[in-house]
């Protein structure tokens, strides 16, 4: 199929991903000049960015510092159970923040305010720099390490003057990342009473006589976030340029592990606290308040929120695999401008937090009649705001199955008369559907744990797991609530199974 038709397929994807963000800036811009600098004029603004950048720059920091340490000790240390250390190290990314800032606000009495939930996000978001940075150990050239240790320089000095410049740029993209997600969180700061623009965002709309304030927050928020992911590009594509090459040009060899000896029993203890901070606090406080707290949720309630949550994960991840399966394939199988722009515009929804999605989309139905009569507290309109937030998870593992399917398969089936059709259902589709199914099961664990915006988007009478878990906690109702965050963490423990599962067998 040609270029330009087969990029009809994408126009509907292009559409979703940059309407609220076109729509959030014209309706800012509305306001008018003397409005907006009346705006940017008021102390909590400034207050806002402050606590916000704040915090994502304490948690960077947090998480590089923990990320780049773990990822050391399994790359290049003799250290016991490498493997399991690597699976504990990554298994946060699995809980939602808003649940682990449960998990430690119901066991430690007044654990409120910036520094708890500084802990909590960098417990919960290390992994973002560990997993990238483990692979990059595994690139480099430790010959580069052996020239400076036989010129002189000690292991330390090594450390921080050779070994830290080669995998400096999966580590400063790891925690652009971490630094990315704590621009967009909610439920954490929420839970822990620690205001940010999240907050700020979802106070002004729930006043309903700030919308102002609430639209030019979500702007400012947005370029902010914008800014960080076009920062996070620039240092992966320098990442990408690093080759797996010696120094003098010949294979690169497997790096000497450091004999640790008796150091190891002080950094197992280590390991231990760090376990039990990012994991331990959640499984211990989930089970103790479960105890208490399954007869006073109401068994009905449970599985009524379960069984919303999971219809609207399944619906989202059909709606946006529809989507993205086009782009895909059409980024992977084309070169220039037009394919690079798409892939770009993807992942707008990425930098942008669900609070602002979803405010933008409530501001939009409610502005214009057809939606604002057919669309506005529709579980249709709410699929449409999970479908911005996660194309780009759908897109990375559909663009990766299908660059490794070779095109020219398609090319013989063609010449063969099979029309474009038939050519996608026999040929491209059973290529790519290992990579589609892994983009579903990852839409799918995300929209599960979705909370922001469906507190704006979704229907009156709909809630989910992450709702009630939400509605049980903005009230202390810690009891109640305990049994939504078990199974919400359950849940989303199987589709996270089977990517690891997948990824392993690779």
């Amino acid at each position: 199929m040609a270029p330009g038709w087969s990029y009809l397929w994408c126009i509907p994807a292009v559409i979703v991903a940059i309407t609220p963000l076109i729509y959030l800036w014209v309706r800012t811009s509305e306001l008018g000049w003397e409005t907006i600098d009346g705006l940017l004029r008021r102390p909590r603004l400034l207050e806002m960015v402050g606590n916000t950048l704040i915090l994502a720059a304490t948690v960077t920091v947090g998480v590089l510092v923990i990320g780049i340490t773990t990822a050391f000790l399994v790359s290049r240390t003799d250290i016991r159970f490498r493997a399991l250390i690597h699976i504990l190290a990554a298994l946060p990314l699995a809980a939602p923040t808003y649940v682990t800032a449960f998990a430690w606000r119901t066991t430690f009495t007044g654990f409120e305010g910036f520094w708890p939930t500084a802990i909590v996000l960098t417990l919960a978001t290390f992994p973002y720099v560990h997993l990238p940075v483990t692979a990059a150990l595994s690139r480099t050239d430790p010959a580069l390490e052996d020239m400076s240790r036989s010129l002189g320089r000690g292991p330390w000095t090594t450390f921080f003057a050779v070994t830290i410049r080669q995998i400096a740029p999966a580590a400063i993209a790891g925690g652009l990342l971490a630094s990315l997600y704590v621009l967009s969180d909610f439920g954490a700061v929420s839970i822990l009473k620690y205001e940010t623009f999240t907050t700020a965002i979802y106070s002004s709309h729930r006043l309903g006589f700030a919308q102002d304030g609430a639209l030019l927050y979500s702007s400012v928020l947005a370029l902010i976030a914008l800014a960080v992911l076009a920062s996070e590009w620039g240092v992966s594509s320098r990442g990408r340029n690093v080759r797996r090459t010696r120094a003098d040009g010949g294979a690169v060899r497997t790096a000497r592990r450091i004999r640790l000896g008796w150091r190891q029993v002080p950094i197992w203890i280590g390991i231990g606290a760090l376990t039990w901070a990012s994991l331990g606090v959640m499984a211990w406080s989930l089970l103790k308040w479960n105890i208490v707290g399954v007869s006073q949720a109401g068994t009905a309630e449970l599985w009524s929120a379960a069984a919303t949550s999971l219809g609207l994960a399944a619906v989202a991840t059909v709606a946006t695999m529809l989507l993205i399966v086009p782009v895909g394939l059409y980024v992977a199988r084309h070169r220039g401008p037009l394919a690079a722009v798409t892939e770009r515009l993807m992942y707008i929804g990425h930098a942008l937090p669900g609070i602002v999605v979803g405010l933008s989309l409530v501001f939009m139905a409610i502005n214009v009649t057809w939606l604002q009569e057919n669309m506005y507290q529709t579980t249709a309109w709410l699929i449409v705001g999970y479908a911005v937030i996660f194309l780009p998870l759908g897109l990375g593992a559909v663009k990766a199955a299908a660059e490794q399917a070779p095109p020219r398969l398609g090319e013989v089936a063609r010449s063969l008369g099979r029309r474009p059709s038939e050519v996608f259902r026999t040929v491209t589709l059973p290529l790519t559907a290992p990579g589609i199914a892994a983009g579903a099961a990852l839409v799918f664990l995300t929209a599960m744990k979705e909370l922001p915006a469906t507190l704006l988007l979704r229907p009156a009478h709909i809630d989910t797991l992450a709702t009630r878990l939400w509605t049980y906690t903005d009230v202390s109702a810690f009891s109640a609530a305990a049994p939504f965050a078990a199974l919400l963490v359950l849940l989303s423990a199987i589709p996270t199974w089977l990517l690891a599962s997948r990824f392993g067998r690779n």
